[in-house]
């Protein structure tokens, strides 16, 4: 599944409403089935949208963040380290990932995507994407002379 967002007046009702199933016609091509996903969060102010990921043990060089129409995609491996190669290592637990993982999240249309930026620190990718600032106006309604 992957997670539309609306930009406009607030409405947290729709929670999980809002998550919808496409068609995989959509999505890039280069989409691999076999890729795990990761948690992010979306926030918005009246000026930006910011897409937030917690990422670890990665290469800043090695995380792909693409943009196709409005489909935001975010790709990475996360490699083991050599420690779990070690034929002497007993696992105890597991509940760490070291797979490929790609990350799509489509976008509403009233966003600038030309002044998209990618920053990363501390583990944490912060995307930001402004929106389009449309001014309001009024406009006279006249009769129509015939």
């Amino acid at each position: 599944m992957i997670k539309i967002f609306w930009i406009g007046e607030e409405d947290n009702s729709l929670e999980n409403e809002d998550l919808l199933e496409l068609d995989e016609e959509i999505l890039p091509q280069e989409i691999e089935e076999e890729a795990w996903q990761i948690a992010l969060d979306i926030l918005e102010t009246k000026e930006e949208l910011f897409i937030i990921a917690p990422i670890a043990w990665v290469e800043l060089q090695d995380i792909e963040v693409s943009l196709s129409k409005t489909v935001l995609t975010i790709k990475w491996t996360r490699e083991e380290p050599e420690i779990y190669k070690d034929s002497h290592i007993i696992m105890r637990n597991k509940e760490c990932f070291w797979w490929d993982f790609v990350r799509n999240v489509i976008l509403p249309e009233n966003l600038n995507f030309d002044s998209i930026k990618a920053q990363m620190d501390n583990n944490l990718l912060v995307i930001s994407i402004e929106k389009l600032r449309f001014n309001s106006q009024y406009i006279k309604v006249n009769k129509m002379i015939r």
